[in-house]
């Protein structure tokens, strides 16, 4: 069991306007039976069906969606799952269809969000429901920490249900690569400039020294350069305007960024996380920086730690908890809203969170899960969680809205390709962020 305790500055305002969980409106007069969880939820009248909108399609992310719909043909076997999966870009690919389905009241049954900022545009448009009333129903008000309950809370009310805790600012190497260029693989880095010695080692070996791929992965890095340089406090501030982002820390985490791009792998635009990840598997790369879904694709490569894989926080984010969460809503107008409560309860179980978490590298966002079910690396974010201090990740959806974190990679692209310098880069970033 476990809780979350300590917030960065005021994180709790920049993730409650998006860390949405959303309750069912309104009982339907159906009756009411003990599902397998202890929880109550309404039987099914009769078969029905639920369109689940995802982005998860490969590795293991998909193996974590097969673990929630086989909880859900076990709990609602009159269910019939609809796989409404789309692949590409962190979800940018699903973003941009959704919004067209949404737009045009074609909703899925539900749909997969990030936590956070990331659901303020819904919200504001009236296109989720709030689903408050689901968490006393499902019990969910007893098995989430307080302070995360506290956080999903918008203006009184709940939009999502969290199927997981994520952390996005994680290291993964390959300890070959490491041993070859004269490093100690079990070696940490307090800072980015002593990380950037042991990159030019791996470099030196002939090996690409940090392995990156399409925008989303460098906007990814980007956030957890800025974690690392500026700090905790002064992180959350570029969120909620305490900290310039015109200012000289701003400058010199930049600066840093533009370093570690100087060691990346020329092809990077053409490629996706798992691409770049399996650099590092392969031992064509010495590092590098992916959320500890990483952990989940390694494991479905039948991978073992510490032997094929070591990982540890990205330099100078050590006590720093980089978080997102994965999280489905009920869209307003849901064409099967039985189907999609159904899938609600299911993400939210004890059940669902342990298959589904156990499969993806992510940790369950209950408190009452058995902890030895789950790797070593999962009980240290477990542990992690706990202790160390939370911010919002960027690109995964808590920091910021959609149209901010698009501007936000449209100026990172630009200056990754080539298209601006380093000022201008700065100067789009503070436009962006408003």
């Amino acid at each position: 069991m476990y809780t979350s305790r300590k917030y960065a500055g005021v994180i709790a305002g920049v993730l409650a306007a998006g860390l949405a969980l959303t309750a069912c409106s309104g009982d339907d007069g159906s009756s009411s039976t003990e599902s397998p969880t202890g929880t109550t939820s309404d039987s099914m009248d009769g078969a029905t069906e639920v369109e689940v909108f995802t982005w998860w399609t490969s590795g293991g992310e998909k193996a974590g969606l097969d673990g929630l719909v086989s909880v859900l043909a076990e709990k609602y076997p009159d269910v019939e799952f609809i796989n409404g999966a789309v692949a590409g870009g962190a979800g940018s690919a699903a973003k941009d269809l959704l919004q067209s389905r949404l737009q045009a009241n074609d909703p899925p049954d539900t749909f997969q969000a990030h936590a956070g900022a990331e659901l303020d545009d819904y919200i504001a448009a009236g296109q989720v429901e709030d689903i408050s009333d689901l968490y006393t129903e499902f019990g969910l008000t007893d098995a989430f920490p307080a302070d995360l309950l506290d956080l999903l809370t918008v203006d009184g009310a709940i939009y999502s249900v969290p199927a997981n805790i994520h952390r996005a600012n994680v290291v993964w190497a390959n300890p070959t690569v490491l041993d070859a260029a004269g490093l100690d693989p079990a070696a940490t880095y307090a800072s980015m400039d002593d990380w950037f010695a042991a990159l030019d080692a791996v470099e030196a070996s002939g090996q690409t020294a940090l392995s990156v791929a399409t925008t989303w992965t460098q906007v990814h890095l980007l956030e957890t350069v800025l974690i690392s340089d500026l700090g905790a406090d002064a992180y959350v501030g570029l969120w909620d305007g305490t900290t310039d982002w015109t200012g000289s820390d701003v400058t010199g985490a930049l600066e840093d960024f533009e370093t570690l791009m100087g060691y990346t792998n020329t092809d990077r635009d053409g490629l996706d996380w798992p691409d770049a990840l399996q650099m590092v598997v392969d031992g064509t790369a010495g590092f590098n920086v992916m959320g500890d879904w990483a952990a989940g694709e390694l494991d479905a490569q039948s991978l073992t730690e510490g032997t094929d894989y070591v990982y540890f926080p990205v330099p100078g984010t050590a006590g720093v908890f980089d978080f997102l969460a994965d999280s489905f809503t009920m869209p307003v107008g849901a064409p099967h809203p039985e189907g999609a409560k159904a899938w609600l309860d299911v993400v939210g179980s004890l059940e669902g969170q342990t298959d589904f978490n156990v499969a993806k590298g992510s940790i369950p966002a209950r408190t009452d899960a058995d902890e030895s079910l789950f790797t070593a690396y999962q009980q240290s974010a477990i542990a992690d969680f706990a202790s160390d201090t939370i911010v919002p990740s960027l690109m995964h959806g808590a920091a910021a809205p959609i149209a901010q974190l698009n501007a936000i990679s449209d100026a990172t692209s630009k200056f990754t390709t080539g298209g601006s310098d380093l000022a201008t880069f700065q100067t789009e970033l503070a436009a962006a962020a408003g």
